[in-house]
């Protein structure tokens, strides 16, 4: 039997009481370090706009983006907050200055430039000290410092990188807090920020006196193992357009990868890759329906994917049930192990043409 019915798109709430749950968290184990929330790729793709807005109600004043264009996003947004440029100022000093954002320093030839043309200006800079992607060497740090470069840089800021903070028995963990340790002695005074959203959680020699969570603010857990510190803030949803029962054997989607019994019971879900859900969870995903985990079979299409819903019997399952691709039951960790990539993928590929909706706005 087939059933057909039109369906609203498929949504992704957002929560934003969750995100604030998960700010006081971080302010709470963090403390007396201060809290930048790190805002880049449109806040995880969660909306620059209403995040940034909630985080500032709560009181933070200090945000992390990656590029100008992200920073002068965020200064219409949030007017009186100091911001840091990942990216630096991108050969873009005078923009960068005039809008008061503070860029983060990566390159020798990053550091000259800011301070023969902005030396007044507030920068931070990024020291590489085990991550090798961007920030001064701190051989680098050390030839500047005989060249008296930082008597002429305004720095407010002095940071590094973890590279493998959710994993705490790492070497590299200790290896870079001696490399930072001893760069940071050319900056008396300046303040220090270490600590991601992993960071946070090996204790305060991983923290400095700014920690910059991302991940842990939108739900993810910061940690490779145990148990999440914070609450889930997105719950991705779809709802189901058509159920079959099977009469007889049949395969199951694009390129017939699985195979179903007769009696089976599928339904048609109205999301796919179009919407962020990886195409690597065809045959290893879950989604959670009427109240149990049924497993999403055969290939994730572009606005499609289908589950075996047998599980769940004959009246288990009806046109228009809302099915949970991601949130309390299905946590973004689990997607994103299922799909054999990072909880920061499975975010900042969701897509705008879910539909949003902002929970606790007001």
């Amino acid at each position: 039997m087939v059933m057909t019915e039109m369906m609203t798109p498929a949504v992704l709430d957002v929560d934003l009481e969750a995100l604030a749950e998960n700010y006081r968290t971080i302010l709470a184990v963090a403390q007396p370090a201060r809290v930048a929330a790190v805002l880049k790729a449109d806040a995880y793709g969660l909306g620059i706009g209403p995040v940034a807005r909630r985080l500032a109600r709560e009181g933070c004043a200090e945000f992390f983006i990656s590029s100008l264009a992200e920073g002068l996003e965020l200064r219409g947004i949030v007017p009186l907050a100091r911001i840091y440029v990942l990216e630096g100022a991108g050969g873009a000093v005078a923009e960068c200055r005039a809008a008061d954002l503070i860029p983060v320093l990566n390159t020798p030839e990053e550091v000259e430039e800011w301070v023969h043309e902005a030396p007044e200006s507030p920068a931070a800079l990024q020291v590489d000290t085990g991550m090798t992607r961007v920030g001064l060497d701190p051989e680098e740090v050390d030839r500047l410092a005989a060249q008296a470069v930082w008597t002429r840089c305004r720095l407010e800021l002095v940071m590094t990188h973890l590279a493998c903070a959710d994993e705490p028995a790492h070497p590299l963990n200790p290896a870079q807090i001696e490399r930072f340790t001893r760069v940071c002695r050319h900056f008396a005074g300046v303040a220090t920020s270490i600590g991601n959203s992993a960071g946070i959680w090996l204790g305060p020699a991983y923290r400095g006196d700014v920690v910059r969570p991302g991940l842990a603010l939108y739900g993810g857990r910061p940690q490779l193992t145990g148990a999440s510190p914070v609450t889930p803030v997105v719950r991705f949803t779809a709802r189901v357009l058509q159920i079959r029962r099977l009469r007889e054997d049949r395969s199951v989607g694009y390129g017939a990868t699985v195979r179903l019994p007769a009696g089976s019971i599928v339904a048609t879900i109205g999301a796919g890759y179009a919407d962020g859900l990886p195409r690597a969870l065809g045959n290893r995903g879950f989604a959670h329906l009427n109240g149990q985990s049924v497993p999403i079979i055969g290939r994730v299409s572009m606005d499609l994917i289908t589950l075996d819903v047998t599980s769940l019997g004959e009246n288990g399952c009806s046109v228009g049930d809302e099915a949970e691709l991601m949130g309390h039951h299905i946590r973004l960790e689990e997607v994103a192990s299922a799909a054999d990539t990072v909880s920061y993928e499975i975010l900042t590929q969701l897509s705008t043409r879910l539909s949003r909706r902002y929970r606790n706005q007001d």
